[in-house]
């Protein structure tokens, strides 16, 4: 071997040694173990799906929804999948008395979060807005919009002074593109993308992070609820394609999560492989799907 070699080798040592280190040091600034993690909307989908995937990662889990006996059984699931603790209460984020219960319950577990998880929120009815209903649009505005402010709102004096606390709220690729039958869903899903981009400029330098996570199609109960039950018009949604699922979600809302405190992820849009664009999906025919798929 001869010098250039030899230096070459050392080198390569020191830079994997060095690495090394980093990666342990990123490891434990990024741990979820033992954190607070609030989840809204956790007795289902993507909800349900991220409690499991935090509790597995050693977090303490803090679930709020409406359904308590789904959320029950969320709680166990957290308790099976890690060692922290899964705790569940009552929460309807189109509330305010309900909201500010709930978060007097979090400060009964907690003196500090580590991470809020908006997810609670949901879309009804296709109607144009001609033929638009009131209750319809007014659950859509009240969950996904004030919702979100006032879960913020309440929640941010526990986020204060926690290395690398963040807030991640589910939004979705109708924040960003309108399209027939979604007026309201689509301004809904847009105004929680501007209270994301408000709240980064807002807690700029108070170590809080920010950011978004918008899906595109995935399968879980939203288009259920959507269409009020009708579970053959839902299944249509995703006929002949591959939707997300909510585990898709759950991994993602980990990785965001677990970036090092000076790194947040401001947006992240996550869509199928077959879906380039709302109005742009490859479907392979009524019920085809691609073998291996786990539904």
């Amino acid at each position: 071997m001869n010098v250039w070699e030899e230096n070459l080798r050392l080198a390569k040592a020191a830079w994997l040694a060095h690495s090394s280190r980093v990666l342990r040091k990123l490891s434990m600034q990024s741990s979820l173990k033992d954190q607070w993690v609030l989840i809204t909307g956790a007795s289902s989908g993507f909800g349900a799906a991220a409690a499991v995937a935090f509790a597995g990662q050693g977090a303490n889990v803090l679930l709020g929804a409406r359904r308590m006996d789904r959320l029950a059984t969320v709680a166990e699931a957290c308790r099976q999948a890690g060692n922290g603790q899964a705790l569940a209460c009552s929460l309807d984020v189109a509330s305010t008395p309900s909201v500010e219960a709930f978060v007097r319950w979090v400060r009964e577990q907690t003196p500090k979060l580590f991470l809020l998880v908006n997810n609670a929120g949901g879309a009804k009815g296709m109607e144009t807005v001609a033929e638009g209903r009131d209750e319809d649009w007014e659950f859509m505005l009240q969950t996904n919009v004030l919702g979100i402010l006032r879960m913020t709102r309440a929640c941010l004096p526990l986020l204060q002074g926690t290395p690398g606390s963040q807030i991640i709220s589910i939004g979705s690729i109708a924040s960003r593109t309108a399209y027939e039958g979604g007026a309201a869903y689509c301004a809904a899903k847009a105004g929680e993308l501007q209270i994301t981009h408000a709240l980064r400029l807002e807690l700029c330098g108070t170590g809080i992070r920010v950011a978004t996570l918008d899906p595109g199609f995935a399968e879980t109960e939203f288009s259920l609820v959507r269409f009020k039950g009708d579970a053959v018009r839902a299944q249509k949604v995703y006929d002949g394609m591959t939707p997300l699922s909510a585990q898709d979600i759950a991994e993602t809302l980990v990785w965001m999560a677990t970036r090092p405190a000076h790194v947040c992820i401001d947006e992240l849009v996550i869509k199928p492989t077959d879906q380039a664009a709302i109005h742009k999906v490859h479907r392979r025919g009524p019920g085809q799907r691609p073998a291996g798929k786990p539904f």
